[in-house]
This record gives structure tokens, C-alpha cells and sequence, in this order.
């Protein structure tokens, strides 16, 4: 039951939730003594409690690419599939800032692309440190802008393919997003 998804739960794109990670990053994360001692059995209400205990983000790493917490987390998120309130309480949350960045990643994994440009392009002003864990298994510092940036811009990221955004011009010619406002104009408000 650990692996299998909410039967209730929504497909994305007409697959299975899980499926948006490969089957060997998945596998990777199955294999994790995380997943099988702390993600077992988890819901919405306690996976907050495990997001507010991560100290870093990142995919695999290692020679024998372990899965971090990080994608644990995510996993089990697509899983479950916790409602669009939680979900934004997540992003929102201004206390811990992994749980934001959690929450960031899951909405830009299963989100419509209007969505995701709107409730991440505020997450650019946020410039606290987060630590990164590197596919060798070191950590760099980075800061939330550079995430957030690099889930709209990037096409893959913490070993995840990441479904493609309708570019932003268009979202905007079709008046499904205002034309955005620099960060100076933002600072100034």
C-alpha cells in the first residue's frame, strides 16, 4: 500500500500521479529507508510535520543514488494528492521554508500552467538560504528565488522531467495572466 496511489485520487494528464516521476527515480525512492519508515501510512494533516523536519532539498544522490527526503515527500504528495487549499498553505507559509518549496515543486508538477505562474512568480521576492543537496551528495547553498526560478524556467529539476508551461507572452495575449510587473515596481508597492 506504501506505493500504490489514492485510489480516490485525480489523474494528471491522463496518468497515474506517480507516473510523472520515472519509474527508476521512483524506484530509487522506494528503496529509501525514509520512505519505508517515515512515509508509510502518512496524510495530508502529517505530511506537514514531515515537511517542517526537512533541512534540504534536492533528487538523488550518491553512487548509488539515494532518493533525498526532499523527493520522498514529493512522491508521496502525488500519492495522495492533498487538496488545492493545503497546497497553498504550503506556498504560502512564510515560517518554514522548505514546506513552501515543497509546495511550490508539487503545485509546478501537477498545476495548469496560468496557476503556477501565478502563485510562484511572488515566491521570486522570497531570497532566504535553502540548502541544495547535489547529485554527489554535498550541499550548496541557494536561495528560494533561484528554486522558484528554476521551476519556471528549466526543464528538468531534482532528477524530475517537469511537464511543460505554456510560455508566459501567451498566457498573457490570451488574458489568462497581467503582464508581469518587474521587482522594482514590487518593491515600490
Amino acid at each position: 500500500m506504501a506505493s500504490s496511489t489514492d485510489p480516490l485520487a485525480r489523474s494528471i494528464n491522463g496518468l497515474n500521479p506517480q507516473a510523472i516521476i520515472e519509474k527508476i527515480t521512483r524506484t530509487k525512492i522506494y528503496e529509501s529507508p525514509f520512505w519505508k519508515e517515515r512515509c508509510f501510512g502518512v496524510s495530508a494533516a502529517t505530511l506537514v510535520d514531515l515537511a517542517m523536519n526537512l533541512r534540504a532539498f534536492g533528487g538523488v544522490y550518491g553512487s548509488s543514488s539515494k532518493a533525498t527526503d526532499f523527493l520522498c515527500l514529493t512522491l508521496k504528495m502525488l500519492q495522495i494528492q492533498p487538496d488545492k487549499e493545503v497546497i497553498l498553505e504550503f506556498i504560502k507559509n512564510e515560517d518554514c521554508k522548505y514546506v513552501r518549496i515543497l509546495g511550490a515543486f508539487y503545485l509546478r508538477l501537477v498545476g495548469k500552467s496560468f496557476e503556477v505562474y501565478q502563485l510562484l512568480e511572488p515566491l521570486l521576492l522570497d531570497y532566504r538560504k535553502i540548502r541544495h543537496q547535489t547529485s554527489q551528495g554535498n550541499f550548496e547553498l541557494m536561495h528560494v528565488d533561484e528554486f522558484v526560478s528554476a521551476l519556471l524556467t528549466r526543464d528538468n529539476f531534482c532528477d524530475i522531467s517537469l511537464p511543460r508551461l505554456t510560455h508566459r507572452q501567451l498566457l498573457e495575449t490570451s488574458g489568462q495572466l497581467e503582464p508581469r510587473c518587474g521587482v522594482a515596481v514590487k518593491l515600490r508597492e
